[in-house]
């Protein structure tokens, strides 16, 4: 907000109001907003600070059950707005709560007139340690009481503490009155008989205290349902409603069967879980095992959880074994595999035995001493699990079509949510200005298919815990409310590069090249203006952005195409904006299948970047056993899948691009720009070289610069740009080697006509 936060008493205050009289409460996003401005508000008003934390705390007790982060906003809170009463007393059930178990263990032994006098001493000696360690904790308990005296729960619990003290000091002197009579030749029953009913008053007082406990509400999170844990997690809403409808049909089998129904038909608990990382697989899972147990149909809770490491075996018979001893395990519970795809795998060898875990898994699932008697879970990608199932019939026999369960991947609000809860857990609040800054970070990291969903979105909020902490040097002067909140700044990546030029400056520093850079100028602006209206909501122009480079080495192809990934970045097309370059042997393999698997993995190398192929044309052979042709059509899937995400730069000879272009109607309709790189004038390539020299602090003499415009002009230049940096470099060591000869008094930063003819002539 740009006004000032003069007005925010007033609206705390209306708040304040809303509340006491019709208990509303402001939403969680308004309150952390003025709870970020409040943080800069000056002395004297702390109030404002404890009646926001407060309805924070409120907000969270009416979305769960209260916990320790609901505590200790109250506590804070009870800090800066002491004269609120309702805070106390919300305060109060933890303070009682924490009493809870303090007198568990205080039974004395059974002291028997019968015993003989040294077993008497020892039980006498246990009764006297526990009445004082039992006292001692009595004591510290009274004392650690609150001081609310008007508050009828704390008074209550107060009394009965006293009257446990008042028996256990009783039990005591009883004791050692008893203790003395044992040690002479004669005692009294009567001593023995008021010990006893000490013993039995002191009883009667503790069970008094723990009914009195018992009646509070308590304050930690009761133990949810697998329903309910199942309703608490974020989004999955047809995921819930196929697991609740399940719930249902086997709480109805079960009854059916308890009113002496015969089954009609067993109702098959394998299930597939598909679903992209994070998405939830292994917690849901999870949950299915305890609706299993909880309902009855299984008899243990347990799950037990294996992949390809815990299952494939490294000889013969391994496999066999391990397979076994992790369904012996699973019996009456679950045995879960997570990415059972890997089980598969394309071309396995005869030493690989990851069909042999399928072949036993299938004999043990049917066999009379397991079937029945365990469910299995698979879990894996939707692509690759519904791959797998397929070359096994056998096994997808086993898991029917309707317990198969794919869990989407978030949404951008769902990952929001998802990030404020975990933030929440570990004792901070996302303000509502930082999730542009969020989501730009979340964005970044959904480039490929390794985004984690949930577990990415974690991270990143983990991250944000770490710069947030890193930046606090000193604890001097900051406040709780400093310590509460994750801000923008927080998710902002740490400044540790060196700064550098804008690409687009960059682009207009380079030497020559007017034509391309008035090409990326306009796309550049192209892209920008399609973004914008994208943001406004309106329709945009098909942004096609692949383009073809022609020109000879040593043009700037390379350097180009790396200014033009930056500059598509910084346009916010590209997430990343980095570039891949890649060449045939990056992709072309030297088997069938290998081709379509290496090309995939070049492209998921450059999502959100750029994949720049040097020497493009290279991929077509006129063999027919090359897999070039694979190459192109796996590229031209790829394109047409990662749309945005990917922009492909192929650069070659003019002629043998266009070939390539033909041999693929598809490849060649996506590629909309073309830019030929011409070859360097001689004023260029000496102005390159003159660039490259100062950046490293050395300079021409004026000979040895006219010296190489003719040199330059009579030559046969193969190497454009790439020519002039070698030039320099090497006259560089010549000039070294002219140093050493000529001693101290020589210019260490001039470059004369000598160190170039040497190089050249």
């Amino acid at each position: 907000m740009n006004q000032s936060n003069s007005y925010l008493p007033e609206l705390i205050s209306e708040w304040e109001s809303l509340y006491k009289t019709k208990g509303e409460l402001p939403s969680q996003e308004a309150l952390l907003n003025t709870l970020s401005e409040a943080a800069n508000m000056g002395e004297g008003k702390e109030k404002w600070k404890g009646i926001l934390l407060y309805f924070l705390a409120l907000n969270r007790a009416n979305k769960k059950e209260e916990d320790s982060f609901y505590y200790l906003l109250l506590e804070q809170a009870a800090v800066l707005w002491p004269e609120m009463t309702d805070i106390h007393t919300r305060l109060e059930k933890k303070s009682l709560n924490q009493l809870k178990g303090l007198l568990d263990g205080l039974t004395m032994p059974v002291l028997r007139e019968t015993d003989n006098r040294t077993a008497k001493r020892n039980v006498v000696m246990e009764i006297l340690e526990k009445a004082e360690r039992y006292g001692q904790r009595v004591h510290e308990a009274i004392k650690g009481l609150p001081k609310e005296e008007n508050s009828p729960s704390v008074q209550e619990v107060r009394t009965a503490l006293v009257a446990v003290d008042e028996h256990l000091q009783l039990v005591k002197k009883q004791a050692q009155a008893y203790q003395d009579t044992l040690s002479g030749n004669f005692h009294t029953i009567t001593v023995y008989e008021e010990l006893k009913r000490s013993i039995l008053q002191l009883n009667e007082s503790r069970d008094s205290f723990d009914a009195i406990l018992s009646k509070l509400q308590p304050f930690q999170e009761r133990e949810l349902s697998p329903l309910d844990q199942l309703e608490r997690m974020v989004g999955l809403k047809d995921i819930k409603t196929r697991i609740s409808q399940l719930y249902d049909f086997l709480t109805y089998q079960k009854s059916r069967l308890e009113m002496g129904f015969t089954k009609s038909s067993d109702l098959s608990l394998n299930m597939v879980l598909t679903g992209n990382p994070g998405t939830g697989k292994t917690t849901l899972a999870r949950l299915l095992g305890k609706i299993y147990y909880e309902l009855g149909i299984l008899p243990k809770e347990t799950i037990i959880e294996a992949d390809r490491s815990k299952l494939v075996g490294a000889y013969v018979g391994q496999t066999e074994e391990n397979v076994r001893n992790l369904v012996e395990e699973a019996i009456g519970g679950v045995l879960f595999i997570d990415e059972a795809y890997s089980l598969k795998r394309d071309g396995q060898q005869g030493s690989d035995y990851g069909q042999t875990v399928i072949d036993t898994l299938v004999s043990l699932m049917d066999s009379a001493d397991y079937a029945g008697k365990f469910a299995v879970i698979l879990a894996g990608y939707p692509d690759e699990m519904r791959q797998f199932l397929d070359s096994n019939p056998g096994l997808r026999s086993r898991f029917p079509q309707f317990n198969f369960m794919e869990l989407p991947d978030y949404s951008m609000e769902e990952m929001k949510e998802i990030a404020c809860r975990f933030a929440e857990d570990n004792g901070y609040f996302i303000t509502p200005e930082a999730f542009p800054a969020l989501e730009k970070k979340i964005e970044h990291e959904m480039v490929d298919q390794s985004f984690g969903n949930a577990r990415s979105v974690k991270s990143i909020v983990t991250d944000a815990i770490f710069q947030k902490g890193s930046r606090q040097i000193a604890d001097t002067g900051r406040s709780f409310i400093d310590y509460l909140l994750l801000q923008a700044e927080d998710f902002h990546e740490s400044d540790t590069k060196e700064e550098s030029n804008p690409p687009i400056e960059e682009l207009m520093n380079l030497v020559g090249l007017e034509s391309i850079k008035d090409e990326i100028k306009k796309l550049s602006a192209f892209v920008r203006v399609q973004q914008a209206r994208r943001n406004e909501g309106k329709k945009v122009v098909p942004i096609q952005l692949h383009a073809v480079f022609t020109g000879n080495p040593g043009t700037g192809k390379t350097t180009i195409a790396k200014l033009y990934s930056e500059i598509l970045r910084d346009c916010g097309l590209l997430k990343r904006g980095h570039l891949v370059v890649a060449s045939r042997a990056d992709f072309v393999a030297g088997y069938v299948g290998q081709t379509a698997i290496k090309t995939k993995r070049k492209v998921q190398d450059a999502l959100g970047g750029v994949l720049f192929i040097d020497e493009a044309y290279s991929l077509l052979s006129q063999s027919n056993s090359d897999f070039g042709a694979e190459v192109v059509n796996t590229l031209v899937d790829e394109m047409t899948k990662h749309n945005e995400n990917l922009v492909i730069i192929l650069a070659g000879y003019p002629k043998e691009m266009d070939e390539l272009l033909q041999s693929n109607p598809g490849f060649s309709s996506r590629f909309k720009k073309f830019m030929h790189f011409p070859d360097y004038s001689v004023m260029e390539l000496l102005q390159i070289m003159k660039n490259y020299l100062d950046s490293y602090q050395y300079s021409l003499d004026e000979e040895a610069e006219e010296y190489l415009k003719g040199r330059l002009e009579e030559m046969e230049i193969d190497g454009n740009g790439r020519f002039a940096i070698n030039l320099a470099d090497n006259a560089i060591q010549y000039q070294a080697q002219r140093l050493m000869n000529a001693g101290e008094n020589a210019n260490a930063s001039n470059l004369i006509k000598d160190d170039f003819k040497l190089v050249l002539e």
